[in-house]
């Protein structure tokens, strides 16, 4: 969505005052967005993946064992960390360990929790992504894209959407 259809659709919504309606098509164009650059990431990764011979996973699958990493963790830690959002975990989950790239093993002490880890093939896919994002944030600096400024006020503003965010489902304004 461009600023211009997310004006038109912010001046669409009755009683709004013309500031609000300004910044709710920032708002909206904003979204468009985090959107647009959430699936342009996972474009980015499928391009590494099929450039680099790995055809067995997804993106989303290697971005979870990007996130992953060294910890060992539940199918329920992995959303409430914020490594994963989607909501078909167990789905990934399943498949990355049918291929080989995580170790899951039943809790001795709840056996309903399985805790998963990656395995040394897990490893190698987490280097790849690991690269392809070094690379990356070598290239944002070198040709001037952002410095480490922008990119810190980038982070924190969408900290504090979160957070906004996040109060919001839990009911507290």
């Amino acid at each position: 969505m461009s600023i211009h259809n997310a004006l038109e659709k912010a001046r669409s919504t009755p009683g709004l005052s013309p500031q609000t309606t300004a910044f709710m098509a920032s708002y909206l164009d904003g979204l468009t967005l985090v959107e647009r650059l959430h699936r342009l990431l996972l474009d980015v990764i499928k391009d590494e993946f099929e450039r680099v011979g790995i055809m067995e996973i997804n993106p989303v699958q290697g971005l979870l064992l990007f996130n992953v990493g060294d910890n060992e963790v539940t199918a329920g830690e992995l959303k409430s960390r914020g490594y994963y959002q989607g909501s078909n975990v167990s789905y990934n989950l399943k498949k990355l360990v049918d291929h080989g790239y995580m170790h899951h093993e039943r809790s001795e002490i709840d056996r309903r929790s399985v805790r998963v880890r990656l395995t040394d093939k897990g490893r190698e896919i987490r280097l790849v992504v690991a690269r392809l994002f070094a690379k990356h944030a070598d290239g944002l600096m070198s040709r001037d894209v952002i410095d480490q400024m922008g990119m810190d006020d980038i982070t924190s503003r969408l900290r504090r959407l979160e957070r906004y965010w996040t109060d919001q489902i839990r009911y507290i304004y």
